[in-house]
């Protein structure tokens, strides 16, 4: 009895010692295969409040977003998609080392009615998300929307964008692609004409969704090759993200870079190089039209010269050097009369008759004469 009982203390000893060891070996393999979760600081609070939201089991140094959902529940997650969500009062917070986070988040009604979700979803790398069920107060309340049944559509192959941009997208003009991927039915009923969401997110920012219907039947166990078109706003650019969703449910995601419409930047750099040329132009036209015009100028006269004075001594006085010439002609004074003025420079004597001398032919014999003047005979 008594080595009985001392092999039962012994073993009790034992498990005392070992009993605070055995949680911590478990708690690491069971995190691991529940993934992320999410708690709240409150089950409840009303608009205006907020709420301590708490996770762990997530991506080290990973960027989540937070969101205050309607028309969701854990097990058939947000299913208007974020459309349903107070996305204007999310917050945002990134993991530690660790992979936990904790973070205030204001309560805000969603645009949907409540079954509500506070909704952490990672913004950046591979998907993961968390749901916590959470009552907005004063939020009205409404059944979720039935599961649709039959048919079940998966995406088999991966998706990719065909297309490429023109010259209008250089110049700023909607960016456009297709998007291809083929989808099978794994439901047991056929799927006809089925209408998928397709959104466009530009990087942390939420996608827009937008429907698009694939006219078809799709048969149970069947597949099928699906082309729905993509297009961003005019002068989008940068890299987006294009989402594929059906039943509200994601079923792809396809990576999009848009190049910059440098178009758009040298029409830019025109118009501040012409216009500011255009109106220098048109200002230095209206100055010419403005400002008086000066008479037309007459052709230079020639200076006349001087007349030469008249000197006693018959030397005319030397003209100038930067004068031109006098004319060969005498000048008239303007006080003389061609016939009272004064006589050519050079002439001193009386005026007399110039005439051309004749030898004279004598008509009768010749007398001699002597050098006292008297006639011989």
């Amino acid at each position: 009895m008594r080595g009985e009982l001392r092999i039962t203390a012994l073993v009790a000893a034992l498990l005392l010692l070992l009993l605070p060891l055995l949680p911590l070996s478990l708690a690491g393999p069971a995190s691991a295969a529940d993934g992320p979760t999410v708690t709240l600081s409150k089950a409840q609070a009303g608009t205006g409040g907020s709420i301590t939201v708490s996770g762990s089991g997530w991506r080290a140094r990973t960027l989540l977003m937070l969101l205050v959902c309607g028309q969701a529940t854990p097990a058939r997650g947000v299913v208007g998609g974020t459309n349903s969500c107070a996305n204007a009062d999310g917050r945002a917070v990134t993991t530690g080392a660790d992979g936990r986070f904790s973070r205030a988040l204001p309560v805000a009604e969603p645009p949907a009615p409540c079954p509500c979700v506070v909704h952490v979803a990672t913004a950046t790398g591979e998907k993961a998300q968390a749901d916590a069920v959470f009552q907005v107060a004063g939020h009205p309340v409404r059944p979720l929307p039935a599961a649709a049944s039959g048919g079940r559509l998966s995406v088999l192959t991966d998706t990719r964008l065909d297309g490429s941009g023109g010259l209008l997208t250089w110049f700023g003009a909607p960016p456009a692609r297709t998007l291809v991927f083929t989808v099978g039915n794994v439901g047991a009923a056929p799927v006809e004409n089925p209408v998928f969401q397709v959104g466009a997110a530009h990087g942390v920012f939420a996608p827009q969704w937008d429907e698009r219907q694939w006219r078809g039947t799709i048969d149970p166990g069947g597949k099928a090759r699906v082309e729905l078109p993509v297009e961003l706003a005019a002068g989008a650019h940068g890299d987006y993200t294009v989402s594929l969703k059906y039943g509200g449910k994601v079923l792809a995601e396809q990576p999009w870079g848009v190049g910059r419409p440098w178009g758009v930047t040298l029409f830019w750099i025109l118009l501040c190089v012409v216009v500011p040329a255009a109106l220098f132009r048109i200002g230095m036209a209206v100055v010419d039209r403005v400002r008086p015009r000066h008479a037309a100028r007459r052709p230079a006269r020639t200076r006349r010269p001087w007349p030469t004075p008249w000197r006693r001594t018959g030397t005319a006085a030397p003209a100038p050097a930067s004068e031109p010439a006098p004319p060969s002609s005498t000048a008239t004074l303007p006080w003389f009369t061609p016939d009272t003025g004064p006589d050519p420079a050079g002439r001193l004597s009386a005026p007399h008759e110039n005439r051309r001398t004749s030898p004279t032919t004598p008509t009768g014999p010749t007398t001699p004469t002597t050098p006292g003047g008297k006639a011989t005979s």
